[in-house]
């Protein structure tokens, strides 16, 4: 079948389509090549008993669908990829049987299937030249091994990543030089209700977003933005001083990047509350303080749901002994941490540990078993959320109904996926995606407070 010369063949690894199972739909009017090898790896996968393996399902069923009415000879030579959009030009989706290739050129030797597919892409990169063939995977090391072996181009996936460097994702506030009303020329200001009012010129701040905090350096205002239009900002006036000294459950914040988060936190229109920042910067403890207060002082929520996820904890939560909740807690031992901070000048602070998870009834669970539920009028702090893909999170957001607050807090220099970076991890992806979003916020939480050991250590290693 003839090939326009424009179009590129791109060669998928195993781990594309378990990081996005309908990542071969998303390549436009280029061909995408699928090895045999990819196919046994996912019948491998899908049998498992981790979190992967539904992902290697959906990938199978949603190849299925494309090649369900193809003859072998049409399997072997392209079949078109449905249309997208105003797209006009399809790809072609080949699978080609890459255990003969081994004949046919030298490329990396042994069976290793990282090699055979390796080879598929080499092979291609001869046979079909001059037509560009890439090799996508999210495996650096094969990244390397390939283009060591002689692969001209090879790339990671990165239709998920909003941005290329991560000091430019948005840091939830906005910190004016100097002294904030200076800089101010025309302010018509009014009262709603007990929330003070100004109305700005968008020239001001150009790029504003909604509920983007404003601070100043002076430490002399702090507001909010609440609303948007063509020439004018809406700001709430929120008080540096008055929320500087804002609380919940005994604690107060110990600098104006934690007080903007409780604001956040405490705020009931927020939906969504995203908090980002290095180790020791009052994250979790800020977030559970919070949470709390919504649910034991104020009544706001009736329960509240901590989960997290690491790279192990699918393979290894089977192995611990006891409930679920109890196999989660060694993972979750920076929230046990923070009640017993919280709780450290009780006459009983173990006792008074034991009392507060059950007032609050907080519960620990497993991301791996938050599919399928439904989660009511509760608050929701997902931990560590910078090991989680974008579609990792889209699940466990989409899980969310009524009158459920989620947290999700996360450092993105502490990574531990194989396959994730800063720019391409699901935190980094909804801070850019709800950053327009009129029920969420984010805080990047900018300096650390634990102690002054970790303070140096974060800048210094």
């Amino acid at each position: 079948m003839a090939r326009k010369r424009s179009k590129k063949i791109y060669v998928l690894d195993t781990n594309i389509l378990l990081h996005e199972p309908f990542a071969f739909l998303n390549f436009q009017e280029h061909d995408v090549v699928i090895p045999m090898t990819v196919l046994e790896e996912l019948d491998h996968i899908k049998d498992r008993n981790k979190d992967v393996s539904r992902d290697a399902r959906v990938a199978i069923r949603a190849l299925e669908d494309v090649l369900r009415d193809a003859s072998p000879e049409q399997m072997l030579h392209g079949v078109a990829l449905p249309l997208h959009g105003e797209q006009k030009v399809s790809g072609h989706l080949t699978i080609i049987n890459d255990h003969h290739l081994k004949d046919e050129l030298p490329g990396l030797p042994g069976g290793e299937n990282d090699h055979l597919i390796i080879n598929t892409a080499l092979y291609l990169q001869r046979e079909r030249s001059p037509q560009k063939v890439i090799l996508v995977t999210k495996d650096i090391n094969m990244r390397l091994k390939a283009k060591g072996a002689g692969l001209k181009l090879v790339e990671d996936y990165r239709t998920d990543q909003l941005i290329d460097d991560v000091r430019f994702l948005y840091k939830g506030y906005y910190r004016f030089p100097g002294e904030f009303w200076s800089q101010v020329k025309e302010c018509q200001t009014e009262q709603k209700d007990r929330d003070i009012l100004h109305l700005l010129e968008r020239k001001l701040l150009p790029d504003a977003y909604i509920n983007e905090f404003l601070i100043d350096e002076a430490e002399s205002f702090a507001g909010q933005v609440v609303g948007i239009n063509e020439h004018q900002i809406r700001v709430r006036d929120l008080g540096y001083e008055r929320m500087m000294h804002r609380h919940a459950w005994g604690i107060t914040p110990k600098n104006i990047y934690q007080a903007m988060a409780l604001e956040a936190l405490l705020d009931p229109n927020m939906d969504l509350v995203i908090l980002t920042g290095p180790a020791g910067c009052g994250k979790t403890l800020i977030a559970l303080a919070a949470a709390l207060e919504l649910v034991i002082e104020k009544g706001v929520y009736d329960k509240v749901i901590v989960t997290r996820n690491t790279p192990e904890i699918a393979e290894s939560i089977g192995f611990l002994p006891g409930t679920e909740e109890e196999k989660m807690a060694p993972w979750l031992a920076a929230i046990t941490d923070s009640l017993e901070v919280l709780h450290k000048t009780d006459e009983h602070p173990h006792a008074s540990v034991g009392y507060i998870m059950d007032k609050a009834n907080i519960q620990f669970k497993s991301v791996n078993f938050m599919r399928g539920r439904s989660i009511q009028n509760a608050i929701v702090i997902l931990d560590e959320c910078q090991n989680l893909s974008a579609a990792q999170l889209k699940t466990i957001i989409t899980r969310c109904g009524e009158g459920t607050k989620l947290i999700c807090s996360g450092n993105l220099s502490q990574i531990d996926s194989n396959y994730l970076t800063a720019v391409t991890s699901g935190l980094t992806y909804i801070v850019e995606r709800f950053k327009h979003f009129p029920g969420s916020a984010t805080i990047n939480l900018n300096g650390v407070v634990r102690s002054r050991l970790a303070s140096f250590a974060e800048e210094n290693l």
